[in-house]
């Protein structure tokens, strides 16, 4: 039994190490072959056969456990084996002792020699596989090795990756380098050519030079020739513009005669209804009628009739509470801008109205209304409708149908403070501003220049009570009469201000010559800050100015008449605006010095620069709008500009000439002015 047992654990570990051997077989060749393979495998094959000889590893594990239990085994059959020897012996002692079991013995021994042999064969497989064991730790320790390998490749590919990251951008910065290069080299080819034809070029110039030398003299002759031809069609453009300005008084006549028609109509109505007997009272009534709006007092003069008198009072008084008013309403305005405008309005007689023009609000309607109030002056503000075409849009008109007069705002308050034809006005003493607001809205000289033709003709104010010198400046009311009766005639006396205002935009229409002559333009520039005052303190009523006092500060042309600066700086004037091809006449030159005498500065030394300098800006700039800056007028900006600078010493006005005259050189090349921020 012992025997058999003994051969089963025999060849069961003979078995085992036959499979070690041949698994050891496979494990080298294969490992021979990725070794081979090796330095021309990839990344990925190697991180695959690490995989497999992971799994390898894992087997040889499991078989180093059975080898283990296998050489447990052994040492069993060892234990066996010396049992079994100890009994051989002690069976050798009882076979000398007993002949009659020798022959038990002596199988007994064949048994153990068998045995033995067994046993030797079994040691020598045994140490065959402790060989395979030994080579399987080698195996282990190369893969350990291999796993050490693998972690240094990975660490070498992270290196290499990085690197080709870094060859990349190389790569891109060369080949912009190169795309840089042969775009130089292709510029410099284009150049090369450039430099060839511009050779050519020059050559041909050189070639064409002499030829233009010998047409320029006939070019001279056509341009002598063109010239004659310009001079004559602007003589047929202004002979066209003649007959059109015709053909317009023509229209106006037409419609003057047709007033005159109508007006004949209603008179004749007139003298039919008094040849059949109806007169007296009835006429009274029907006059009475016509006239009856004419004679309702406007809302501005309601209001006024309730205002206070104000005290006797100077102007630097007056003029600091129209600067108060002004800061109460929280309104900033440059002194120089307000004294420029009180100075304007004084100056009526002279100067007919005041413009204030510059873009959309800048202040311009504030300015006289708020003025107006500081004064104790009445204020009545017309809005220009760009409609306009005719006195009648500003006076009013008499219907015919209706057989009454129907009169504007402007037309009852001139009626009513025109104390030498109404004796029965209640404002005998006290002033009116009208503002023509957005007054370019429509061409003024429609509507207003026979107006504007009746306050020019006004004769002195002390002579204003001479009905014939008074005649010319009155105007006279179309409004048909009964036989023996006048119509209403309107003397607007110096008693009432004129200002307008005038935005520039693609909507308005330009100011004509005879109201830039008969005007002080203020411009109002673009500001250069936003300003968001509020308003200081309780706005005041308004008192009412006595027109006496009003008078009493206007000055006559004569008490600057001797100053050399002054009659010196107008003679400069004049040359000036002559070498610009825009000369003005002696109404200019008396209103200037007209100014300049009633300007005052109140809050500093007396200084005649500062209003001369005021004309220049309100009288002559507005008269160069259109001028052509670099077509031979560069000297006269010069002298002009020297002018206003040195002369005046204004170096704020001197510089918004230059800034202009850029202005004009970037833009359309004509010069207009933009105003002046100080």
């Amino acid at each position: 039994m012992l025997t058999g047992n003994i051969v089963i654990l025999l060849f069961a570990a003979l078995t085992v190490v036959v499979l070690i051997i041949i698994q050891t077989t496979f494990a080298v060749l294969h490992d021979r072959a990725v070794t081979a393979a090796g330095p021309t495998r990839s990344l990925e094959s190697l991180e695959t056969a690490i995989a497999d000889k992971r799994m390898a590893l894992s087997d040889i594990d499991n078989e180093l456990g059975e080898r283990r239990k296998a050489l447990a085994n052994i040492a069993d059959v060892q234990a066996d084996y010396d049992a079994t020897k100890r009994q051989l012996d002690e069976l050798n002692a009882e076979w000398l002792q007993k002949d009659d079991r020798k022959d038990e013995i002596r199988a007994l021994r064949e048994e153990v020699e068998a045995e033995i042999i067994q046993k030797q064969t079994i040691d020598a497989e045994l140490s065959s596989a402790r060989a395979d064991l030994d080579a399987v730790h080698d195996r282990l320790a190369a893969a350990e090795r291999l796993f050490a390998l693998n972690d240094e490749m990975k660490r070498e590919q992270a290196a290499l990756e990085t690197k080709i990251a870094e060859m990349r951008s190389e790569a891109v910065h060369l080949r912009e380098a190169q795309e840089r290069v042969q775009r130089l080299e292709s510029l410099s080819q284009e150049l090369g050519r450039d430099v060839a034809r511009i050779e050519g070029l020059q050559r041909a110039a050189t070639e064409q030079l002499a030829q233009m030398q010998e047409s320029l003299s006939v070019e001279r002759r056509a341009t002598a020739a063109a010239h004659a031809e310009f001079t004559q069609t602007s003589a047929k453009i202004a002979s066209a513009e003649e007959r059109f300005r015709s053909v317009e008084g023509d229209v106006i006549s037409l419609e003057d005669r047709r007033t005159t028609l109508l007006a004949q109509v209603a008179r004749m109505e007139n003298d039919v209804a008094e040849a059949g007997g109806v007169a007296g009272q009835a006429t009274e009534d029907a006059v009475e009628e016509r006239l009856k709006e004419l004679k309702a007092l406007p809302p501005v003069l309601s209001q006024m009739k309730a205002w206070n008198k104000r005290a006797a009072e100077n102007e630097a008084d007056a003029v600091k509470r129209v600067l108060q008013r002004l800061e109460q309403n929280g309104l900033h305005y440059d002194r120089r801008i307000v004294y420029a405008f009180h100075t304007a309005m004084k100056t009526n007689d002279t100067t007919q109205m005041a413009v204030l023009a510059g873009i959309s609000g800048t202040g311009k309607s504030q300015l006289p209304r708020q003025y107006a109030a500081g004064m104790g002056i009445g204020f009545l503000q017309v809005p220009v409708q760009p409609r306009w075409d005719s006195p009648q849009d500003l006076m009013g008109f008499y219907n015919y149908i209706e057989k009454r007069y129907r009169p504007t705002d402007m037309a009852r308050a001139l009626y009513h403070l025109d104390v030498l034809n109404n004796e029965k006005s209640e404002f005998k003493d006290q002033m009116m501003m009208i503002l023509l607001d957005e007054m370019n809205l429509a061409r003024v000289e429609y509507y207003f220049s026979d107006f504007l033709s009746r306050l020019e003709s006004r004769p002195p104010a002390t002579r204003v009570g001479d009905k014939s010198l008074r005649k010319d400046a009155e105007i006279e009311l179309e409004i048909p009469m009964p036989k023996g009766l006048d119509a209403p005639r309107i003397f607007p006396g110096y008693n009432l201000l004129f200002a307008g205002t005038m935005n520039e935009d693609e909507s308005t229409q330009s100011l004509s010559d005879k109201v830039v002559d008969r005007a002080n333009v203020l411009r109002f520039p673009a500001p250069t800050t936003i300003r968001t005052t509020a308003q200081g303190g309780v706005v005041t009523e308004p008192e009412a100015l006595s027109a006496m006092r009003w008078r009493s500060w206007v000055k006559p042309i004569s008490s600057v008449e001797g100053d050399h600066l002054v009659t010196d700086s107008v003679e400069r004037m004049v040359g000036l605006m002559k070498g610009f091809k825009r000369p003005f006449g002696h109404r200019l030159g008396r209103a200037i010095m007209g100014y300049v005498a009633n300007y005052s500065s109140f809050d500093r030394a007396q200084d005649l620069r500062v209003p001369l300098a005021d004309q220049v800006e309100m009288r002559l700039l507005p008269k160069l709008r259109g001028i052509e800056v670099e077509d031979g007028n560069d000297h006269a900006f010069s002298e002009l500009m020297s002018f206003v600078g040195d002369t005046l010493q204004d170096v704020y006005l001197a510089k918004a000439i230059e800034d202009s005259i850029r202005s004009a050189k970037e833009g359309s090349g004509q010069f207009v002015w933009n105003g002046v921020s100080r």
